[in-house]
């Protein structure tokens, strides 16, 4: 790739600056202006149909690298424009060859692309600052129908290392960080590489108390409900006709938790989804499950059980007694890493901060139980009961 011209110049088009020079991967870096108060990159594609793919439908990824690295992004045919600070406008230039690669790769170019390959710039500018553009340096799962699909920042990129490291992964944090997808993606993975010879997919079904008899149907249909999300991302990373057959072969078992007493389960990937609505017992019990040749990912989120007050949950003793221990791995997602949406992110984030408010206002009560609560935040009953009470005239 051509080196960047980086003198200053007078303020005119940068279609006549444009140095001849032989493109690599598609992409030609023509030309780096700097201002008094901001940098100017552009870039040309060769493809204009590549490049319509980056940018997104109504230019939507552009609009979206310039909310998250405050640059302007201008298009225009197969080139693009990207004002702004040096630093940024040059984040925004290797993000956008790194998209057009994955695009000439044949892989969609989504908003949370944009995100990853956003986190993965941050990444090769911090420790490889000289390195190629275009390079990846998050991991990635690979099946046949996704083709790659890369770690879309840093806990995602840990997570992928520890599920090809170790045969016992335990992963915990929010909704919406990618915990189970990229589980059942990695479990697809080695089914498809002969790795292991079928996987078993499971969730405690917390919700009918474990007692599936009572409803109607044959096996597959009373659990269905409380399997679904399994079943759509299974969707994600295999044709449905495979997914069908694997069903139907015994390839593929997706079966609540109660039914994993008793058995051993070699030569197989072995997934607990939910797993802190498992009790402690039934989590022993699952962990003792694991044969020869069987890779087990127990995944969850602690601030979402749902079991009956005075149980303790399987997945929160498990990390506490076993992320430490040898040959098991440990991945920790915080609300930051959220991928399913922005709004995701934000009501994450929304909830854990008020989460950690609560947690405060009870620790400041317990050192010092003369400090009156917080009356206008809702669910704090019992304190403003005690405060009333001190107060009442004897």
């Amino acid at each position: 790739m051509a080196q960047a011209d980086s003198t200053q110049r007078p303020d005119r088009n940068p279609r006549r600056d444009l140095a001849p020079a032989r493109p690599e991967g598609g992409v030609r870096e023509s030309a780096v202006r700097e201002g008094l108060a901001a940098t100017e990159v552009v870039l040309s594609f060769d493809d204009n149909r590549l490049a319509s793919l980056v940018f997104g439908q109504y230019d939507q990824n552009l609009a979206h690298l310039e909310r998250r690295l405050g640059v302007v992004v201008s298009p225009n045919g197969n080139h693009v424009t990207v004002k702004g600070a040096r630093e940024t406008a040059e984040q925004a230039g290797r993000v956008l060859k790194t998209l057009y690669a994955r695009a000439k790769a044949g892989a969609p170019v989504t908003l949370g692309e944009v995100d990853g390959a956003i986190e993965e710039s941050n990444v090769q500018r911090s420790l490889f600052p000289t390195a190629d553009a275009g390079k990846a340096y998050f991991d990635a799962v690979v099946t046949r129908k996704r083709g790659p699909v890369r770690a879309r920042n840093a806990a995602q990129d840990a997570y992928l290392r520890q599920l090809k490291r170790h045969e016992l992964v335990l992963a915990e944090g929010p909704a919406g960080t990618g915990k189970t997808w990229l589980a059942v993606g990695h479990a697809v993975s080695l089914i498809e590489q002969g790795v292991v010879e079928r996987m078993i997919l499971s969730r405690p079904a917390v919700e009918a108390g474990e007692r599936l008899g009572f409803l109607p149907g044959d096996m597959r249909e009373k659990v269905d409900p409380y399997l679904r999300p399994i079943y759509d991302a299974l969707n994600d990373f295999m044709e449905a006709r495979h997914v069908e057959r694997g069903l139907q072969t015994g390839m593929i078992e997706i079966a609540p938790l109660a039914f994993m007493r008793g058995r051993t389960l070699s030569n197989a990937v072995v997934l607990l989804d939910e797993a802190q609505n498992a009790t402690s017992m039934q989590m022993k019990m699952f962990l003792t499950r694991l044969g020869e040749g069987s890779r087990m990912i127990i995944t969850g989120d602690p601030s979402q059980i749902d079991l009956p007050p005075g149980q303790r949950s399987g997945l929160v003793e498990a990390v506490k007694l076993l992320k430490d221990v040898e040959g098991v791995g440990y991945a920790r997602f915080e609300e930051g890493d959220v991928v399913r949406h922005e709004l995701v992110r934000r009501i994450v984030m929304a909830y854990e901060s008020a989460a950690r408010h609560e947690r405060a206002e009870r620790e400041e009560r317990l050192r010092n139980p003369e400090t009156p609560p917080d009356i206008n935040r809702e669910g704090d009953s019992e304190g403003l009961k005690r405060m009333l009470a001190r107060e009442r005239p004897r």
